[in-house]
């Protein structure tokens, strides 16, 4: 059968009509506010997770109806940073959201006159990051996560649940200050909880390998595990570590008690997705960083998984699973 040239003509029209993609034109997009985030994971991945742009859909900002983020992630590889930020700084972004300390130094080197906003960055003041809290200077704002003083809270934690324990494996990346802040934070309560701590810095992947086998050899009571992209990346061999050797654990977010860690302590990560949110948003209507102080966190989230305490062999007093607000079982 042979279509007349109308028909033809109609059904063309029809199939690109069809066809149009339902995102926004690319003039469109122009025209909205460009948010730029930045981290030593894959692009928009992190601790934050979803709730991060939940956060911002109460905010009114929906990605490419409201706002456009452009996610950049150095995929483990932090050396990545400094150009991975310049390619936000050239993208035109109104502002940069970053999460990790290492992230957030290169924003702050690298990020020229663009607002920062800081999540999870681990103590913004001792690491020089912000002149201080109430006024952090520059064009930095953001959350601190108080994470020195929390590390000391989760061995603090550990010895509660586990009065028995008198040496504690802290793996760390020592090449880290933020998280070299965190061991060393660790490091000075120990001895007024009658605990001597074991220090396994780690630099690389391969640094797994020794530390578990110093551990193999010489056997801690526990381990508290310090979390930054290279330690976080190696998280189930630490997880599985300890499961095998029966070892209580601490870490500092509720997924890794989820993933078989026997407990975490750590920030509400909701409060800080929608805290960040909050922040971001006043910059966007004008409010200069520098009149933003720096905040803390007021929500914090302690998890215990019961599966992992009695494949463990730890029994759990009931004051500590009185506190937690989340028990696994």
């Amino acid at each position: 059968m042979t279509l007349s040239r109308p028909v033809v003509a109609f059904l063309l029209s029809l199939a690109a009509l069809v066809s149009l993609p339902d995102s926004p034109r690319a003039e469109d997009l122009s025209k909205l506010p460009h948010i730029g985030l930045i981290g030593p994971g894959q692009p928009g991945s992190g601790p934050l997770g979803p709730a991060f742009f939940t956060a911002f859909a109460r905010h009114g900002y929906v990605a490419d109806k409201s706002v456009v983020f452009v996610a950049k992630g150095a995929q483990g590889q932090v050396e990545r940073l400094p150009s991975l930020v310049d390619e936000l700084v050239a993208s035109h972004v109104n502002v940069i959201i970053s999460s990790s300390y290492p992230a957030a130094v290169a924003a702050k080197q690298h990020g020229g006159t663009t607002p920062i906003v800081l999540a999870l960055a681990a103590d913004p003041v001792a690491t020089h990051l912000v002149d201080g809290l109430a006024r952090p200077g520059g064009n930095i704002t953001g959350l601190t996560e108080i994470a020195t003083e929390l590390s000391a809270k989760r061995l603090q934690l550990l010895k509660e649940t586990v009065p028995s324990i008198h040496t504690v494996a802290v793996l760390w990346n020592e090449d880290d200050l933020a998280m070299t802040l965190r061991y060393r934070a660790a490091a000075d309560v120990a001895p007024g909880l009658g605990v001597t701590i074991i220090p396994l810095g780690v630099r690389a992947p391969d640094d797994f390998d020794a530390a578990f086998a110093a551990m193999t050899k010489s056997p801690p009571d526990a381990i508290l595990m310090v979390t930054d992209i290279l330690t976080n990346l190696n998280r189930r061999r630490i997880i599985d570590f300890a499961a095998a050797h029966r070892l209580p654990s601490i870490f500092e977010y509720e997924a890794f008690a989820q993933d078989g860690g026997l407990m975490s302590y750590g920030p509400d990560l909701d409060d800080i997705s929608d805290r960040v949110a909050t922040l971001t948003d006043r910059i966007l209507h004008g409010v200069k960083p520098a009149d933003l102080p720096i905040e803390l966190p007021t929500r914090f989230r302690f998890a215990i998984n019961l599966k992992t305490a009695k494949a463990i062999g730890v029994t759990v007093p009931q004051s500590i699973l009185a506190r937690a607000d989340d028990v696994i079982e």
